[in-house]
């Protein structure tokens, strides 16, 4: 077990009950802005006061559904097999959903995506050993528009094995998409109770819960497929200024979303996620990369945490167009961060430029960071004293101890081996290789890893079922 597992916090205890009394002030006081008829309807039922659709959501109905809020979410495969649980301070990494453009590692360009890029993007996801969940990662326009929220999930299902984070941006989309998830189940139930993908939905800044995102979250709870809130103030423009207010409305928007799934069925699993963005006064931008943002993030966490949710954040992502030092530095501060901060489901590995491009490079680089991160946040470890002195006596008789017999014990699993994209090899080797840079190195990673074999093949039965679906609402 390790000494300490090394932790960051941003705000105290006091700061953090006035941010969600405050929270449940403005939702008493001020209001959401309710869009969708069934959540109407579910809100008259439940006797909330209102004024047209902004309704006034009272604190004893907040605590209500927090209470029968799961603390937990375990999350399964395609296969069925138990994979990741989201609780506690456990970490998870996937790469984001869903930029408009791709970073072509082979022009260098940045265009618009594909649906083979987003096949070539899930295969190597697969591949990477810390990057734990998939994602709906791209937005391709070369299947018709009504199709491409299902459409996603299943090349995602088809090309990857592990849990997806998808979505809908039309209400039609779900029925479909949960159609996809019972190929892999043997029944509602079986879905219900291991679930294998989780739906982002995203309140509109301020206080608005839209007809869309609302629609999603009564969906899911009515499948108790988890509803993943990606709450967005800018803070500066549609949210406080100030860090300390941008996370207090993030809170009563998260607030006001578990209140609309726990209407809907109680215990239904939500988590309390977010991307949210500081504004740039300069360029006019929303910048992912910028600590005042991963700031916000990590107040909005510590807000999950206290009220015994699982949590979500969009980190480990940069605002550079190239997986550059800028993409590096940003992704390993977000990531660092993030682990610190035990975030359960960390999105953004892979991504660029506001959220709106994906890069393999990068996504390859960034699988490296994480794994960093994970060797981090294991700490160190205390493997019975005397820690270094009877050691250090047995120096003497060789004058070296990589023979050392607690050397050859502990080295594997006191040191993090990272894949050859990662330079730490001499300067003359690092010259006989051809001196490559990273982003070099990982375009180089992408073709093995393109190539290698599934590491976990679909079943045929499996491929038939979802080409069926295909032809059915193509």
């Amino acid at each position: 077990m390790p000494i300490i597992r090394p932790q960051i916090k941003i705000l105290d205890e006091e700061h953090k009950q006035k941010i969600l009394e405050e929270a449940k002030m403005i939702l008493e006081t001020q209001g959401v802005f309710i869009e969708n008829q069934e959540a109407i309807e579910l809100f008259n039922q439940n006797g909330i006061n209102h004024e047209g659709s902004r309704y006034y959501i009272p604190p004893d109905l907040i605590n209500k559904c927090l209470d029968t809020a799961p603390s937990e979410i375990t999350l399964y495969d395609r296969e069925g097999n138990e994979y990741i649980t989201l609780k506690e301070d456990n970490v998870n990494f996937d790469p984001g959903s869903a930029a408009i453009f791709i970073l072509d590692e082979e022009t260098g360009d940045i265009r618009e995506a594909i649906s083979k890029d987003f096949i070539r993007f899930s295969k190597v996801v697969e591949q990477l050993k810390y990057i734990d969940a998939q994602s709906t990662a791209l937005i391709y326009n070369d299947v018709p528009k009504d199709a491409q929220d299902w459409h996603r999930l299943d090349l995602a299902l088809s090309n990857c094995y592990k849990p997806v984070i998808t979505g809908t941006f039309r209400k039609e989309s779900f029925s479909i998409m949960r159609e996809i998830l019972l190929t892999c189940r043997q029944s509602e139930d079986d879905l219900a109770r291991k679930p294998l993908a989780i739906f982002d939905a995203c309140p509109s800044p301020p206080l608005k819960w839209s007809d869309l995102t609302t629609q999603s979250l009564i969906d899911a709870a009515k499948s108790m497929i988890p509803s993943e809130f990606v709450s967005m103030p800018l803070a500066g423009a549609s949210a406080p200024i100030t860090l300390i207010g941008s996370i207090t409305q993030h809170c009563a928007e998260c607030l006001a979303g578990t209140v609309i799934v726990q209407l809907t069925k109680q215990g239904a699993p939500l988590i309390w996620g977010g991307s949210p963005a500081v504004f740039d006064m300069k360029q006019g931008t929303t910048p992912m990369g910028a600590i005042e943002t991963m700031m916000i993030n990590l107040g909005d966490v510590e807000m999950g945490k206290l009220l015994n949710l699982p949590t979500h954040a969009y980190m480990s992502l940069s605002d550079s167009k190239v997986p550059d030092g800028q993409a590096g530095f940003e992704a390993g501060m977000g990531a660092l961060l993030a682990g610190l901060a035990g975030i359960n489901m960390v999105s953004g590995p892979g991504m660029l430029d506001f959220e709106s491009t994906q890069s393999i490079e990068k996504l390859i680089i960034d699988n490296e960071i994480v794994g960093m991160v994970k060797r981090l946040i294991q700490g160190i470890e205390d493997h019975g004293s005397p820690f270094a002195s009877e050691i250090l006596k047995d120096y003497e008789d060789k004058e070296e101890l990589l023979s050392h017999p607690s050397t050859l014990k502990y080295f594997r699993k006191e040191l993090f081996f990272p894949s050859p994209i990662i330079d730490r090899m001499t300067r003359d080797a690092w010259k006989q290789n051809g001196s490559k840079s990273v982003r070099k190195r990982a375009k180089e990673q992408a073709s093995k890893l393109l190539n290698a074999s599934s590491i976990c093949p679909i079943d045929e039965h499996l491929i038939r079922e979802l080409e069926k679906i295909a032809l059915k609402n193509l």
